[in-house]
């Protein structure tokens, strides 16, 4: 095990607990929030992270203003959470795309070697996705976030799924429409222009494959400087999060380059255009939560282990805002360790997801002694 350097003593960092949509009902009365927040400030989390809109589309602001009220009392902030493109779940079937017919208009359409399919009709996605390129699809992600401000006195606002949902998607008529324009002429082949796919079902990549993976990415990165225009004329106060996952290399097919404008990680890969550098979106942000949803912790030379990605995610982000490491409670690692290294390593730590600790009770006393480890140490 490689040991983990003290962070430099000062402000006490945020070690923030995410509630998922999951604990919904567990958080539906005072005696419960009261009960739950108990075990976090006493666990030595000092922020909450509430999610009110999952995948299935569908808003939850019923119990928030009571949640925030019982955290401020305990001295802790909250952040609220919402998906902010998805509509629905494919797998269930439900949620707002199938109660409203009329939303498929605006969802995905999903190019695959089988063919085109329509995302909501794809029982593998975990979410029928809206086209994040169309307008109509901004201004009703626009229209939740106002709404969900302006609801309660939150501290800070995580956005989630704020990304398409695949490489996959979206290859509708009005995504090549807006691509033509960006390329500045018609495409002869459509998609194979972009890519196509091999006999092994890989891609194929056509003449326009590095244009594409940056043209949407810059639709990802203008929609999160939009909503940071917005809060920052309306609520100043209130920190813009985003989560993403640590792998940042493989994330291009999602158009989410979380990474500093100054960052270069992405030169070294064949699918990056020249300018790619130009979407980078960490200067949106206050926190980047970076996912390491990994199960070991410890290795600077280990490329899938937690320390690894603090490094990795501290070069990239490269100071444009805070990064925070994040890790789940249900994966098979040392806890106590993953918050320690999170604390150390990063600008704070998230741990996700408060459900997982009904299973694993003995999560909470784990993540003590890493939080108290921690904080020993950057007393030092």
């Amino acid at each position: 095990m490689l040991a983990a350097s003290c962070a430099p003593s000062g402000a006490e960092k945020p070690k923030y607990m995410w509630m998922a949509i999951d604990n919904h009902e567990r958080l539906s009365t005072r005696d419960s929030v009261a009960y739950y927040l108990d075990k976090c400030k006493d666990t030595g989390f000092n922020w909450a992270v509430l999610d009110v809109r999952g995948c299935d589309g569908i808003l939850y602001l019923d119990n928030v203003e009571m949640f925030i009220e019982e955290a401020h009392r305990r001295g802790m902030k909250v952040s609220i959470a919402a998906t902010i493109f998805p509509a629905g779940s494919p797998y269930w079937h439900r949620g707002l795309v199938y109660d409203d017919p009329s939303l498929k208009a605006l969802t995905c359409l999903e190019y695959t070697p089988q063919g085109f399919r329509k995302i909501e009709d794809d029982p593998k996605e975990v979410a029928a996705f809206l086209n994040p390129l169309l307008p109509e699809a901004q201004e009703m992600a626009m229209n939740t976030i106002k709404t969900i401000f302006g609801s309660c006195n939150l501290d800070g606002f995580a956005l989630d799924y704020c990304r398409f949902p695949n490489a996959t998607a979206d290859f509708s008529p009005a995504t090549r429409a807006a691509f033509e324009q960006y390329v500045g002429k018609p495409l002869e082949r459509w998609p194979e222009d972009v890519f196509s796919y091999g006999e092994d079902g890989g891609r194929v990549p056509g003449k326009y494959y590095r244009q594409w993976w940056k043209f949407r990415s810059q639709i990802i990165a203008d929609f999160v400087a939009r909503v940071r225009e917005w809060k920052d004329e309306n609520y100043p106060q209130v920190e813009l999060e985003y989560w993403a996952g640590s792998w940042l290399h493989a994330l291009y097919g999602n158009g989410q380059n979380w990474a500093s404008k100054k960052a270069d990680y992405w030169k070294e890969y064949d699918w990056a255009a020249p300018d790619y550098g130009e979407t980078g979106m960490a200067e949106s942000f206050d926190v980047f939560m970076t996912g390491a949803y990994l199960e070991r912790v410890w290795g600077l030379d280990d490329l899938e282990s937690m320390e690894y990605a603090m490094m990795r995610s501290n070069r990239d982000v490269a100071g444009a805002c805070r990064m925070v490491g994040s890790f789940q409670i249900c994966n098979p690692i040392d806890l106590a360790d993953a918050a320690y290294v999170c604390l150390t390593q990063s600008d704070g730590m998230m741990a996700f997801d408060m459900c997982h600790t009904f299973g694993k009770p003995e999560a909470w006393e784990e993540l003590k002694k890493g939080i108290q480890r921690a904080e020993k140490c950057s007393k030092r």
